[in-house]
């Protein structure tokens, strides 16, 4: 399953990458941890301080990735989306379409 994540870092941590912490080998050991891989990670300017492309095995590796992140404290604005089927998404809202009987 293919993740991205959107993040902003506290100062404490920014603090840190001021002082050479290497996001970058700790990012790919996170992921590799519950079986995934990180693929590319950005710094960015604007609404979000960093994100991160990477692929973790499944939704629970993915939760479990964003739960040991914000019990860190380093970040906030956390926000993890992920890459949906969309032939798959619209052939169930195909069906669920035909099912519905909206009110009124």
């Amino acid at each position: 399953m293919k993740v991205t994540v959107l993040a902003n870092y506290e100062p404490h941590a920014a603090k840190g990458l001021i002082q050479g912490s290497d996001r970058e080998a700790a990012l790919k050991t996170l992921y590799e941890s519950v079986g995934g891989k990180m693929t590319a990670l950005m710094f960015t300017r604007g609404k979000y301080d960093v994100i991160v492309h990477g692929e973790v095995p499944d939704q629970t590796a993915g939760m479990g990735l964003a739960l040991a992140v914000r019990a860190s404290g380093s970040v906030r604005d956390l926000v993890i989306l992920e890459e949906l089927d969309m032939k798959a998404v619209i052939a169930v809202a195909k069906k669920a379409a035909g099912a519905f009987k909206p009110a009124g």
